[in-house]
């Protein structure tokens, strides 16, 4: 809604335009077809990256933490990438080689499975294995606002073999929890789920804890993961929509610590980044305030952590990892 005029929600650029007009918002199944082509090019241009090296870890000099001179934890960044390039060379003196391992990764692909007619039109069954698989995704995930339990989505994952996701937030229930564990994995398939809770600083003490016990009081072995970015999404006075950088942190290091006192291990960490320099969330070691936000503030939907801010929280959790040294 702006001022007398009332449109279609902007549903992400598989389904309309970010353009405040009649014509932009209306849904076009041709942007489908473009997302398709999108997504193909994208993961060529990735794999030719690691082809070409870009993922080698034999050259952490390559990431500069000079942003971070004014931090606290500068020193400790400086001797996480110090660490890293000795533990390499120890491992080429040991064995005589560099592994291959380490100068290559396979990259996978995730994305909320939200446009069904995508996703179905691209589930089939693939050569030597049993069963559907959507071939949109390596790891499609179900966000809250889809995981009723009679619902359209649930039912379609319900129906395929890849690893799936499911987002957590404040609403969740154990009762519901459970049984979309039940319709999902009845089987209980170890790597089938994946539960990735967005719980945001302030809620998750609170929210988390019930989740992990029942999970595990109910014999299920699950990976997961901890999303900072959406549970700390907050708009400045100016209207703008921001994250603080510690928040986002301050969420990670609760996460880590609530799994570990009732006998669950964090597995992983969806951030939300980009390489370029854009000005999106406040904080970091560069500690940007809400002024800088519309310097470069490139996002149409939800702001990222830039270059700088992404390492820095790589750091975080490579320290906390190390126990705080």
């Amino acid at each position: 809604v702006r001022g007398n005029v009332t449109l279609p929600a902007y549903r992400g650029d598989i389904i309309n335009r970010d353009g405040f007009t009649a014509s932009d918002r209306a849904p076009d199944p041709t942007l489908m077809l473009r997302a398709y082509e999108r997504a193909g090019l994208t993961l060529n241009f990735i794999r030719a990256l690691v082809d070409g090296g870009f993922a080698d870890l034999h050259h952490p000099e390559y990431w500069d933490v000079s942003f971070a001179a004014g931090s606290p934890h500068a020193a400790q960044y400086v001797r996480i990438v110090e660490s890293i390039r000795e533990s390499l060379d120890f491992v080429s003196a040991i064995t005589g080689v560099e592994s291959e391992v380490l100068r290559r990764v396979d990259i996978y692909t995730s994305h909320e499975a939200l446009a069904l007619a995508y996703e179905q039109a691209q589930t089939r069954r693939v050569p030597r294995r049993p069963g559907w698989y959507n071939l949109s995704t390596h790891f499609p995930w179900i966000g809250m606002r889809t995981a009723q339990l009679d619902g359209a989505h649930v039912e379609f994952h319900r129906g395929i073999r890849n690893p799936l996701g499911i987002k957590l937030g404040p609403a969740m229930t154990t009762d519901w929890l459970l049984g979309l564990l039940d319709a999902l994995d009845p089987d209980h398939q170890p790597g089938r789920i994946t539960l990735i809770h967005r719980m945001g600083a302030a809620q998750v003490a609170a929210k988390l804890p019930p989740l992990v016990e029942a999970v595990r009081c109910a014999g299920r072995e699950v990976l997961w993961i901890c999303d900072p970015m959406h549970g700390n999404t907050e708009t400045t006075a100016a209207g703008i929509k921001t994250r603080r950088f510690d928040k986002i942190v301050d969420e990670l290091e609760q996460s880590f610590a609530l799994h570990a006192d009732h006998g669950s291990r964090l597995g992983g960490v969806h951030i939300e980044l980009t390489g370029e320099n854009v000005t999106e969330c406040t904080g970091g070691a560069r500690g940007l305030v809400e002024a800088d936000l519309e310097r470069a503030y490139k996002t149409r939907v939800d702001p990222r952590l830039n270059y700088e801010q992404a390492l820095e929280c790589a750091m975080r959790i490579a320290r906390h990892l190390r126990g705080g040294k």
